[in-house]
């Protein structure tokens, strides 16, 4: 019995004309790298302060609401001083994709916020170091 040699590669070339027509038509997905922490203020004042900052897809420029933000410290770190820490507590958010903490900035100088999010759809973490000045 002859086979027609057509027989099987008509149907693997038809299955691989519908997975490369499928793939054309995913969205791209996103990689934890378009994503970056920003300051809103470059100051704070020393004393009781709320430091806010905002998640940015940096393809849109657009601001990402909802992300969760499991890793937060501030310390003294850009003047010599990283052992000089004060206590974060998140706030609500008073627009999306804005995350607000109050702190207490003991003494002029520069400060070191460092974060780490989950960005809801996208797997890794968010992280960055954000330097800012408290000023009197």
């Amino acid at each position: 019995m002859t086979k027609n040699p057509f027989a099987c590669a008509l149907p693997a070339a038809l299955l691989g004309a519908g997975l490369s027509a499928s793939a054309m038509t995913l969205p791209a997905q996103a990689d934890i790298k378009d994503y970056q922490f920003q300051l809103v203020q470059q100051e704070a004042k020393v004393g009781e302060t709320v430091v806010a900052v905002r998640i940015v897809d940096r393809r849109s420029g657009k601001p990402v609401p909802d992300a969760v933000i499991f890793a937060k410290r501030l310390d003294m770190a850009p003047d010599g001083m990283e052992e000089m820490v004060t206590k974060l507590d998140q706030l609500p958010s008073t627009e999306p994709g804005i995350y607000r903490f109050k702190a207490k900035l003991s003494m002029a100088g520069g400060w070191r916020l460092s974060l780490g999010a989950k960005v809801q759809g996208e797997t890794g973490t968010v992280e960055d170091k954000l330097i800012f000045q408290a000023v009197k």
